[in-house]
């Protein structure tokens, strides 16, 4: 794996040439959301460990630094720090929740446990209502989080807005661009908290908001052109948006010098395959190799039922089959694959920092070793928004631009207990069935994903008047932003009463639905 905390290669961040905001990871949950807020604003946004050495940070020319939260207590030995120097860098500076606490701290306030913790909604009443709060009501709800508060500001700071229980809620340094704020204003329980981002961006920063997607794929593009040289380089095309806005990108810059692998495993939805064959042949032409593999992957899941012995033997294989047709591609030296920002966070904890590690994603570091490829990953810093307002920029149809993440297990993961044919048919035709009805209903684009779980066990059941002895299927939708979080949909009765009743009646081998309400954390999205 790669050094995420070190300054990122020109051709890895396309958008590093344009105005940048820093954020220093303390811990919080909460830290993607805040560069994701940021990049909403149109302005470059990147995360690093709290630790980064001060020389990676000054490399990187941040217009403007926030301390994220954390679950640490600033007064508690070995709490996370950050160099003393980012203190001294002379850029505006913003501090959440921690990084409040923190700055405050380390400019010669005190910080202390607090008499009444606050986790939840509070009021908070706006004093001064210029600079980060312009605009903002005299009331207005915020979201905090916290046991520590601030209990004495330091010399040359100010209070700017306070509530019933913290009487420094939001501070600022009489002279420099320097805030500090006890709340979340990143996430949607403070519904002017995009307000107060964008009062810090352009306000109190004074940034023009230049990153947009169009000037984004220019970069990509030439970053792309300019590390590959004349090689030649292979993708792994899924039919995904990630997947195909890569092989778009590289297509873009090297023409016929990409090879588009795309490997059907036989896990696939129903029509999967055929649709990607479809989309693609045409574009790339004889670029577009489709090894066809299902038996192969599904003879050696034969009796196999647990699910981390599922997903080692379909990436051995996937390597093994990619492997196998890289071999045919003369002067190949790279390999294009569709990591995203999240993959990364969730991977590497943060880049190293003290956010937890939540799972080890397939495509960040394991493909690349096996194979021996240089990486072109030009969608890493990105969020899945991101990625999808790329692929309608580059033109590509809206079926792929908006088709919700699949894994790359695929199916065997839906399909809990042993996979065979006979299963993934009847869990295919269950999945057809619940896209269908939520496509007619409009709601495909709010759902982060959708789809049908199939069960290892059998229920009783009455059909014509005769038992039944089949298996229930599992409903999971979910909404999110970017899968690090997510809630489960709340779908029409109506909707789901259809759903139901199509599959019980439809599908051969169902005889009982079920609806997950489980939420990410304490659940994950998928069920293996």
């Amino acid at each position: 794996m790669k050094d995420s905390s070190a300054p990122a290669p020109a051709h890895a961040a396309p958008g590093a040439g344009h105005e940048t905001v820093l954020v220093l990871d303390f811990g919080s949950q909460y830290t993607q959301l805040i560069a994701r807020r940021v990049r909403e604003q149109h302005v470059y946004c990147r995360i690093l460990p709290c630790d980064a050495p001060l020389e990676s940070i000054r490399a990187l020319a941040p217009r403007a630094i926030i301390l994220s939260g954390g679950p640490a207590s600033v007064w508690a030995g070995g709490s996370p720090r950050c160099d003393g120097g980012v203190f001294e860098l002379g850029v505006p500076l913003l501090g959440l929740c921690y990084g409040m606490q923190l700055l405050c701290g380390e400019m010669g306030g005190s910080v202390a446990p607090a008499t009444h913790r606050e986790f939840g909604r509070a009021a908070l009443h706006v004093d001064r209502a210029d600079g980060l709060l312009d605009g903002l009501p005299e009331s207005t709800d915020v979201w905090m989080s916290h046991g520590d508060r601030v209990e004495s500001l330091p010399p040359d700071f100010e209070v700017v807005a306070h509530t019933d229980s913290a009487p420094y809620a939001a501070v600022r340094h009489v002279s420099s661009p320097i805030y500090g704020l006890q709340f979340h204003p990143e996430v949607a329980h403070t519904p002017r908290g995009r307000d107060i981002l964008h009062n810090f961006l352009f306000h109190v920063a004074g940034l023009s908001g230049d990153w947009v997607m169009s000037t984004w794929v220019e970069e990509a593009v030439a970053n792309i052109r300019e590390q590959v040289g004349d090689a030649h380089v292979a993708c792994g095309l899924s039919g995904g948006v990630d997947s195909a806005v890569v092989a778009e990108l590289v297509h873009r810059a090297i023409g016929d010098r990409l090879t588009c692998i795309f490997v059907d495993n036989g896990l696939l939805r129903a029509g999967e395959a055929a649709m990607v064959e479809e989309t693609f042949t045409g574009h790339f032409g004889p670029g577009l190799v489709v090894a066809r593999a299902g038996d192969r992957f599904l003879d050696k899941l034969a009796g196999v039922t647990e699910p981390e012995r599922k997903r080692k033997i379909i990436g051995h294989e996937f390597i093994a089959v990619f492997r196998s047709e890289v071999t045919h591609v003369d002067g190949l030296r790279f390999l294009a694959q569709g990591t995203l920002y999240p993959d990364v966070i969730e991977s590497v904890s943060a880049f190293g920092g003290p956010s937890a590690t939540i799972k080890t994603h397939h495509n960040v570091g394991g493909l690349p070793a096996e194979l021996g490829f240089d990486l072109v990953e030009p969608l890493r810093d990105l969020f899945k928004d991101e990625v999808r307002e790329i692929g309608a920029e580059l033109g590509l149809p809206e079926a792929i631009t908006w088709r919700h993440p699949f894994p790359g297990p695929g199916l065997a993961i839906r399909c809990l207990g042993e996979v065979t044919r006979e299963r993934l048919d009847v869990l295919r035709q269950a999945d057809v069935i619940l896209l269908e009805e939520v496509d007619a209903a409009g709601l495909t684009r709010a759902l982060w994903q959708c789809f049908c779980v199939i069960l290892p066990v059998k229920t009783v059941g009455v059909m014509g008047d005769e038992r039944t002895y089949e298996s229930v299927c599992a409903i999971r939708a979910v909404t999110s932003e970017d899968a690090m979080t997510a809630d489960w949909a709340q779908l029409p009765d109506g909707l789901l009463r259809r759903i139901s009743n199509r599959i019980i009646n439809e599908v051969r081998g169902i005889n009982r639905v079920v609806l997950d309400i489980s939420s990410k954390p304490p659940a994950t999205i998928e069920w293996e």
